[in-house]
């Protein structure tokens, strides 16, 4: 029998209805399909961008097969119980990195087991070896305080606050990308990991050998791609609250800004600015001349930025011609009321090509125009108020199959609209993302999360997750989005120390719910979205004003060095915010550390984030000098320090000296 062929450059495995393609997808990286009955695609709904085919070196035997790509090698065989095919991978010393599951002999298992499905569909499970000795960072970003994920199960789905992304990067010195975006879960085993899609029509991963984390994310977005150069004004404090409700309100806070001469780059105006959902423009009662307020904002050099959402309220001026249209995500039974929040709504289908025009239309005329170039992209995931991912169907498929790609078209709609509009340099804010999301200018902000310690020490984590998963623009609300009361001096504090850790995220931004807020109502009496307390940095106190300018002038300061970071992100793939051990993979320490974290190559950030904590501990890593740049302390790689943080400060250490510019204005 043969059960391998070649066929130009990829290696090809037939047997009882399977049909396995290997093939070379970037340098040192393969791409591995499989289908039953059919031929595996090539193009899909998946991640993975179309790159120069390489031919690698392929031997085939009877029962076994192998084919080099540069330094990664994969082996199949053929086990003699019930021919079933395992699949391992090596890198170029020859090193086991990974290996599907034996059959188990009399136990006649399947690496990749398919079971049918209504149709053509599939559910899957792909199982691996586990080795208990590896440890797995990325996957996106998951509200927990866990770095190392080994052990972790994940469901691979998006919610408010998690963005499922389904690449890793192992310790072992691989990356894996599972290119589906089927509704799924993830088990990471000391046993085995299994990778579950819900509902498919095919296996397709994506593997790739590097020397160093750097070599790995390299890879990883030449195969997914890259970031944009950020605008200048993304570099530096962008002021944002729940939420200025009228034209008035926003040219009083910026105008406050400039008479205080504190730098602003960006001033966000949130949702319901619009009367209803799907109108998609500025509501005249509260905007009436929305022109003359965004020219006056840009003449003092302040970007305007709005929110959108995707919900089409019933009432809205656009929701007949959209559902006649076919334009709207549509629910497989029941009523279709896809979110209830200030009316009924159901979202528009932004996996849809004729909805992504439809949409961007009614956004260049009603705020592009305007000169607005900078959208908030909320509710990306999308936010059903049921999470029932089996009862809704996009344009590209079943939920349950395709689901996670939404976020990733939603960003692609504006991308697309403003390139198109001749807008270079794209950034748009947006609440959840998939793997590719990154090429489509999507600045990921992490949810609506709550005004805790705990949910701030998670974000550090996300924020790290999230770098290594390919989404190097990522930013957080500064004090959390609910429960931050402006009365209490607690949170107060949980502000400022968010705020420091603010300055060191890609993006810097304050936002959140503040409480006492005040009710709204419009001259027909409708009650409509409330106004949160003042959330400016004067509005919290001279003392805690002093210090959020101070941070704010510091990331004035590091605005040269900021950019180069953005470079390396756009030519590279690099995360601005950096795993200690991106920078440093030799030293072993530097795997476990959750709470701290490199800002480029040259700073590194230890956030004081546990409640009323005037100093904490701070590992330098090995290989380094460091200089503290509170007080200019030179301190020795490779030890843990107690570093004194009292409520104006932060740890923050330069490597090797460089950066030196900052000591003294931490």
């Amino acid at each position: 029998m043969n059960f391998f062929e070649k066929r130009e450059n990829e290696l090809i495995y037939r047997e009882n209805g399977e049909t396995v393609i290997v093939s070379p997808w970037g340098e040192n990286s393969l791409r591995i399909r499989s289908a039953i009955l059919s031929e595996p695609v090539k193009d899909n709904t998946g991640a993975l961008l179309p790159v120069p085919e390489l031919s690698g070196e392929i031997h085939i035997e009877d029962m076994c097969a192998a084919i080099t790509n540069g330094n990664i090698t994969v082996r199949l065989a053929v086990q003699p119980w019930g021919n079933n095919l395992q699949i391992s991978f090596f890198n170029g010393r020859g090193e086991l990195l990974l290996s599907e599951i034996t059959n188990g002999n009399a136990l006649a298992k399947k690496a990749r087991h398919f079971t049918p499905l209504a149709g053509d569909s599939f559910k899957l499970k792909a199982s691996f070896i586990s080795n208990p000795d590896e440890k797995i960072y990325g996957m996106g970003q998951y509200q927990q305080e866990i770095f190392n994920l080994k052990g972790c199960n994940l469901e691979l789905a998006h919610r408010n606050s998690q963005a499922s992304i389904p690449f890793y990067m192992s310790s072992l010195g691989y990356g894996f990308l599972w290119n589906n975006a089927a509704i799924g879960e993830v088990h990471f085993g000391l046993n085995t990991t299994e990778w579950v899609a819900n509902a498919t029509t095919q296996l397709d991963y994506w593997i790739t050998a590097g020397d160093t984390p750097a070599d790995i994310e390299r890879a990883y977005s030449d195969v997914t791609g890259r970031a944009p150069m950020m605008p200048e004004y993304g570099l530096g404090f962008w002021q944002c609250k729940l939420r200025y409700y009228n034209q008035e309100q926003v040219l009083k806070v910026a105008r406050e800004y400039k008479r205080r001469g504190i730098p602003i780059d960006v001033i966000v105006i949130d949702y319901y600015h619009w009367k209803r959902c799907g109108d998609w423009r500025f509501d005249e009662e509260y905007f009436p001349d929305p022109k003359a307020m965004i020219d006056e904002l840009k003449a003092m050099g302040i970007e305007t930025m709005v929110s959108v959402w995707p919900q089409v309220d019933y009432r809205s001026e656009n929701y007949n011609e959209m559902r006649q249209q076919g334009l709207l995500v549509k629910i497989n039974s029941g009523i279709d009321v896809q979110m209830l929040f200030h009316g009924n709504n159901v979202f528009m289908d932004a996996t849809n090509p004729r909805t992504r025009e439809y949409v961007w239309e009614k956004c260049r005329k009603n705020y592009a125009e305007l000169g607005i170039n900078t959208f908030w992209l909320d509710e990306a995931e999308p936010e059903f108020t049921e999470y029932a991912f089996d009862n809704y169907r996009y344009h590209a498929g079943a939920v349950s199959a395709i689901g996670n790609i939404y976020p990733r078209e939603y960003a692609r709609l504006f991308y697309e609209g403003q390139k198109n509009n001749g807008q270079k340099d794209i950034v748009n804010l947006i609440r959840c993302a998939w793997a590719g999301s990154q090429r489509y200018g999507a600045l990921v902000w992490s949810g609506d999360i709550m005004s805790t310690y705990e949910d701030f020490r998670k974000q550090i984590c996300a924020g790290i997750h999230m770098g290594i998963s390919g989404i190097p623009w990522w930013t957080t609300d500064i004090g959390g989005f609910h429960g931050g009361d402006t009365r209490s001096e607690d949170f107060k504090e949980l502000l400022i120390r968010w705020f420091q850790f603010g300055t060191f995220c890609p993006v810097m931004r304050i936002h959140g719910c503040r409480l006492p807020g005040t009710d709204i109502y419009n001259k027909e009496g409708e009650k409509r979205e409330w106004t949160g307390a003042d959330n400016e940095v004067w509005s919290y106190g001279e003392e805690a004003c002093e210090i959020m300018v101070k941070f704010i002038n510091v990331r004035e300061a590091m605005r040269d060095y900021t950019r180069e970071l953005m470079r390396q992100a756009h030519e590279t793939g690099a995360p601005v915010m950096r795993a200690l051990f991106y920078e440093f993979p030799d030293d072993e320490n530097c795997y476990d550390i959750a709470d701290s974290y490199m800002y480029g190559g040259d700073i590194l950030v230890a956030p004081v984030c546990h409640e009323h904590k005037t100093s904490r501990r701070v590992y330098l890593p090995k290989g380094a000098s460091w200089i503290c740049a509170i007080d200019g302390k030179k301190y020795d790689g490779g030890q843990s320090y107690e570093i004194s943080a009292p409520l104006n400060t932060l740890p923050v250490f330069l490597r090797d000296g460089r950066q030196e510019y900052l000591v003294g204005k931490i």
